[in-house]
């Protein structure tokens, strides 16, 4: 594997591109410890050292540690993240969008400049959201000392504005990475943050205690290579394309097939369920005594029953609701009908779109077990862990295995086939 990584960095064209998104990643992760403007960074040190928790851990692994450090990419990838998820799902609902989704590239680019206007507006909220914590000391818990130098209006301001700036050259960077680097940009920054977070959780849990380091390093790898496994299964459908007449020219049938991923939706159901999840706990100091009392016993403890539950519940149906606004049946069977394909055994057309819907909603049943399951494993080890220390830094939760492979798989596969255009023998050989 070094012999043919070696032989990448060989290729003129493959080396300047992970260059380039290894400059980008290191630019992002310096923006991410670089403190905004008017933030006592000594206080903000102490608190972050001291404070833990669930809302705590799940702030610091979605944002690499930056959003509770005050800094100037706090924000990270989410709002990104979160703006192109909305889109996708405003393109079910509103006609235009689904016209413009239906135009290719150039509604495609009209639909992306849409998405950096829904970031803007979403990076404004959450920024605004975490300074006004902040200033109240409330982002910490657990933390006396004052995060703002100065909690007047143009420092708030200021905070605010350097937050929503950085979240924008954030989106930049993940947009150049995608036209000139290596993989999918957003996605491989958001697997910069998860993976930046690793090493202090590993090294306070072994600094805690090396028995449990252990147990859960073997336990985590096993994790992994499932996660792999069922990420990289698929169910095959053939395809069988009759022989057709093309000018004076006759092409001859070929067999082919439909590949549908057992975990169709991908990590999005997830995602959106934690962010979905994190807003009561965040606003629970704005909604009074009692219900903010209620909203922190009940959904601030991923230990919960409660929490548990309505955590599984809602990525089922966000995993069913995000794959039948993704994949189509009615125009894959469209589409295979046009160009004289079939299924074998199934008649052309509406038939082949009932099969196509059959096979999705089983697989997709199969898909949300699957990440219902992996997200509720490390809310089980929390429970079932006696040491509280390591269950406040436990790191391989679903969320953060999911990126990690998910994205890991996607770049490697990108660098295998461009060595392969090349007549190297791949990546993973």
């Amino acid at each position: 594997m070094l012999t043919v990584l070696t032989r990448a960095f060989r290729v003129p064209e493959l080396r300047r591109k992970l260059l380039f998104t290894l400059g980008l990643i290191g630019l992002f992760r310096l923006g991410q410890i670089m403190p905004a403007p008017g933030v006592d960074v000594v206080a903000v040190r102490e608190c972050v050292g001291s404070a833990s928790g669930g809302l705590f851990d799940m702030a610091q692994m979605l944002s690499g540690g930056a959003m509770l450090q005050l800094s100037v990419f706090a924000l990270g990838v989410m709002p990104y993240i979160t703006a192109s998820i909305l889109m996708q799902l405003f393109a079910v609902l509103v006609p235009r969008l689904d016209a413009l989704r239906k135009e290719g590239q150039r509604g495609q680019a009209k639909i992306t400049q849409y998405t950096r206007y829904v970031t803007v507006g979403l990076s404004l909220l959450n920024a605004g959201t975490v300074v006004a914590l902040a200033r109240a000391g409330q982002l910490l818990p657990g933390c006396s000392r004052p995060l703002l130098r100065d909690d007047g209006l143009l420092t708030v301001t200021v905070i605010v504005l350097t937050m929503v700036a950085g979240a924008c050259v954030v989106m930049w960077l993940g947009e150049l990475i995608t036209d000139r680097g290596i993989g999918n940009g957003m996605s491989l920054l958001m697997f910069t943050q998860v993976v930046a977070v690793f090493p202090s959780y590993m090294s306070k849990i072994f600094v805690m205690s090396p028995v449990s380091f252990v147990v859960m390093l073997v336990a985590g790898l096993f994790l992994v290579a499932a996660v792999v496994f069922v990420e990289q299964a698929q169910r095959r459908i053939p395809v069988q394309y009759a022989k057709r007449m093309v000018g004076r020219r006759m092409y001859a049938g070929t067999s082919t097939y439909i590949p549908l991923k057992v975990n169709l939706a991908g990590i999005v159901p997830v995602i959106f369920t934690s962010s979905l999840l994190y807003l009561p706990t965040l606003a629970s100091p704005l909604l009074g005594d009692e219900a903010g009392a209620w909203v922190t016993r009940n959904l601030a403890s991923g230990t919960h029953p409660l929490y548990m539950t309505v955590y599984v519940l809602m990525i089922v149906a966000f995993a069913y609701f995000y794959v039948s606004i993704t994949f189509n049946p009615v125009e894959v069977a469209d589409g295979m009908r046009r160009f004289g394909g079939f299924v074998p055994g199934i008649r052309p057309g509406r038939p082949t779109a009932e099969y196509l819907a059959y096979v999705s909603s089983r697989l997709t049943a199969s898909g949300a077990l699957y990440l219902g399951v992996l997200a509720l494993l490390p809310l089980v080890a929390f429970a079932i862990l006696r040491d509280p220390g390591t269950q406040q830094n436990f790191p391989f939760g679903g969320t953060s295995v999911l990126i990690m492979v998910g994205v890991g798989l996607d770049t490697v596969k990108q660098i295998e086939a461009q060595l392969q255009q090349r007549n190297y023998e791949g990546f993973l050989k």
